[in-house]
């Protein structure tokens, strides 16, 4: 039952979850990457965002086996001024436990990230647990004059990690990669993930395509892998599978990753968008 609620805890950080496997959980060793093996942000990810948008919130159940209820997850994206003055998007995600777990084992967690639209890179990230009796925040700061980042774990001693260049947050790739175009399942590309202080170069592969059903309606989908790689070798554990829409939002609406006991399940149960909240004014 501890791996289970564990396992939860980390599952319900849904975004960098999926992003960069559920590492935690599978009980996946983090490996640092070189800059070498990592290649950029893909070509065909376009300048401006044009699949999401400011004003629009994703609404996910958490399962386990898609037998228990773990939690329930949120994602938003909000207008938000960059230090420079530009505007700017603000990724901001809430994740929270529910049922027996949040009665045995509660999880209450947030993150923040904040995203250049114009040069597709992060600026900031901000991660704020609260599972059981324990809390923790972690803070990091993008340098991208210098390629190098500055993070801090609560009251520790900030440290800085030299990184590759457009290196991004686990969070904003899964924004990046809706903005991706062209998805075949004969093209495959690499991106550079920052998380918990190590390098991943984490790698997108095309499956196909699937029609996918949940509480939020039904779609044609895009099925997609994500797992990390090292040294050219691929790790077999934390491999996530993403169901995006087939269309110019690549909206999230399923993802699953397997454990050693069961797997994790996430859906699409609301979307909300800036023009649906007009329309109730």
């Amino acid at each position: 039952m501890l791996l289970q609620m564990r396992s939860a805890r980390w599952f319900i950080q849904l975004p960098v979850l999926m992003c960069i496997g559920i590492i935690a959980a599978a009980g996946a060793t983090a490996v640092a990457a070189t800059e070498t093996e990592i290649s950029a942000v893909p070509p065909h990810v376009l300048q401006r965002p044009s699949g999401f948008q400011a004003g629009e919130t994703l609404t996910y159940s958490v399962s386990w086996s898609r037998l228990v209820t773990a939690g329930v997850l949120t994602t938003e994206v909000r207008e938000e001024k960059l230090p420079d003055g530009r505007e700017g998007l603000l990724f901001f995600v809430t994740g929270s436990s529910t049922g027996l777990l949040d009665a045995v084992f509660p999880v209450h967690d947030t993150v923040r990230a904040l995203f250049d639209p114009v040069n597709n890179v992060s600026l900031s990230y901000l991660l704020t647990e609260n599972y059981g009796t324990k809390k923790r925040r972690r803070i990091v700061q993008f340098d991208r004059a210098n390629n190098s980042v500055l993070t801090r774990l609560n009251d520790d001693q900030p440290e800085t990690l030299s990184v590759p260049e457009k290196t991004l947050d686990a969070l904003t790739l899964l924004y990046v990669l809706r903005l991706q175009e062209g998805y075949s399942e004969s093209k495959t590309f690499a991106v550079p993930i920052h998380d918990s202080g190590k390098i991943w170069s984490v790698e997108i592969q095309t499956l196909g395509k699937e029609h996918i059903e949940t509480p939020a309606g039904e779609f044609s989908t895009i099925k997609i892998r994500t797992y990390p790689r090292y040294k050219g070798e691929f790790m077999n554990k934390g491999v996530v599978v993403i169901w995006l829409t087939d269309d110019a939002r690549k909206i999230p609406v399923l993802a699953k990753s397997t454990l050693k006991v069961g797997s994790f399940v996430i859906t699409l149960t609301d979307i909300k968008s800036q023009q649906d909240s007009k329309k109730t004014n």
